[in-house]
């Protein structure tokens, strides 16, 4: 396909689609003459990649061209190059201050007794090495010096159905023929679920809110 129909197809105007290549975000078309290119479906489905990082994810160009560095390192097993994108991806702001930084050691024990509790051998082999895993001790951190509730129990409440969460998106991410096209998909489903999870969640609590506290009226 030329560049208008890769653009027609994306929903990504033409200028940003060569933006884009500049930025070595897009591996360049095949060349058909001094002035024009051809793409095809790896151009389109890499664009809807793009656009997840840095359109709806909102992250950095230069972060998201690390990204795609660890999606397309074939040296890598299916299993360590799907962790290693994901990975990739900018931290949470978790919570933060002078006072969940002294916190931060007690934090790192809570959440270790949760992994092992949950059985979660590799996550705790991977902590060092893992974003999600600081980006938890740091949210555990902040809600032990605010005072909220944080024992191991009530962080088990919330691991239990994460663990269900993990099963569903692998099993999306499965749909998607193995290699670069299911660390793409992986990589996108993360960003673009992860506000559809909060929404619910916030839905959910105004269900629950209603059911315990409206009115009987």
């Amino acid at each position: 396909m030329r560049m208008a129909e890769l653009s027609e197809r994306s929903g990504i105007t033409t200028a940003t689609i060569k933006y884009y290549l500049r930025e070595g975000l897009l591996r360049p078309g095949r060349r058909i003459s001094a002035t024009q290119a051809e793409y095809d479906e790896e151009h389109l489905r890499r664009l809807r990649l793009v656009r997840a990082l840095i359109q709806v994810g909102r992250m950095p160009v230069a972060t998201a061209r690390e990204v795609l560095v660890a999606v397309e390192d074939e040296s890598l097993d299916r299993h360590s190059r799907l962790g290693t994108a994901i990975w990739a991806l900018p931290e949470g702001p978790g919570a933060g201050g002078p006072d969940a930084d002294a916190a931060h050691e007690a934090a790192q024990l809570r959440v270790d007794d949760l992994l092992e509790r949950l059985g979660w051998t590799f996550a705790h082999e991977t902590r060092d090495d893992s974003p999600a895993y600081r980006m938890l001790v740091r949210a555990v951190a902040g809600l032990s010096v605010t005072g909220y509730p944080c024992t191991v129990e009530d962080l088990l409440a919330y691991a239990r159905p994460a663990a269900e969460l993990g099963v569903v998106d692998l099993d999306m991410v499965e749909r998607y023929e193995p290699g670069s096209e299911q660390v793409e998909a992986a990589v996108a489903l993360t960003v673009l679920y992860e506000p559809v999870l909060l929404s619910l969640r916030r839905l959910a609590e105004t269900e629950e809110s209603n059911r315990r506290f409206g009115s009987a009226d």
